[in-house]
């Protein structure tokens, strides 16, 4: 009877262990699987399109912002000339400065149309024509613009230009 009464002792203690061990155990709640996010790239075509969007867009913005003050300075100085006679040396420089700045815009032009074609060919990029399309014939109303003298209103069809790229920009995915 004593090896019982050890045996049910040894029982017992067995027994409020465990039943403590488990009290004792926490359990842990399982959070719900989130979703994934996946980044998708855009396609190539649109990712270059973009930067080349970017590149044309800090072009028109530096030629503006350089070619403010000489626009006015132009204009001031064929009102003067006209009225004043001057020397032949002077001439000649200001009307290479001129041409200069008459070819700086066709080459702004250049540049402008065949990233508005880009945007006609490809397919990927059609969406996105509506933002963009018309900036060759205003590249071009700012050339014939300051080839007529009017070289402070050339201006303004450039800063039209880079309303309507950045306007691109912020359509074109990343």
């Amino acid at each position: 009877m004593r090896h019982f009464g050890l045996f049910a002792f040894a029982m017992l203690i067995l027994a409020i262990t465990s039943i403590s061990a488990t009290a004792q155990r926490k359990t842990t709640k399982k959070k719900p699987k989130q979703p994934t996010v996946v980044k998708t790239i855009p396609p190539l075509d649109v990712r270059a399109a973009r930067e080349k969007v970017d590149v044309q867009l800090e072009n028109v913005k530096r030629f503006v912002d350089e070619y403010g003050p000489k626009a006015d300075a132009l204009e001031l100085l064929d009102k003067a000339f006209a009225t004043k006679t001057v020397s032949e040396a002077i001439l000649t420089k200001h009307a290479s400065n001129k041409r200069f700045t008459i070819q700086t815009i066709r080459n702004l032009r250049d540049g402008l149309s065949a990233l508005e074609s880009e945007f006609r060919t490809k397919p990927l990029l059609q969406k996105y024509l509506v933002n963009i399309q018309g900036i060759t014939d205003l590249a071009t109303q700012s050339a014939d613009l300051a080839s007529s003298g009017k070289f402070v209103a050339a201006k303004d069809p450039l800063r039209d230009i880079a309303m309507k790229l950045t306007d691109t920009l912020a359509v074109l995915p990343k």
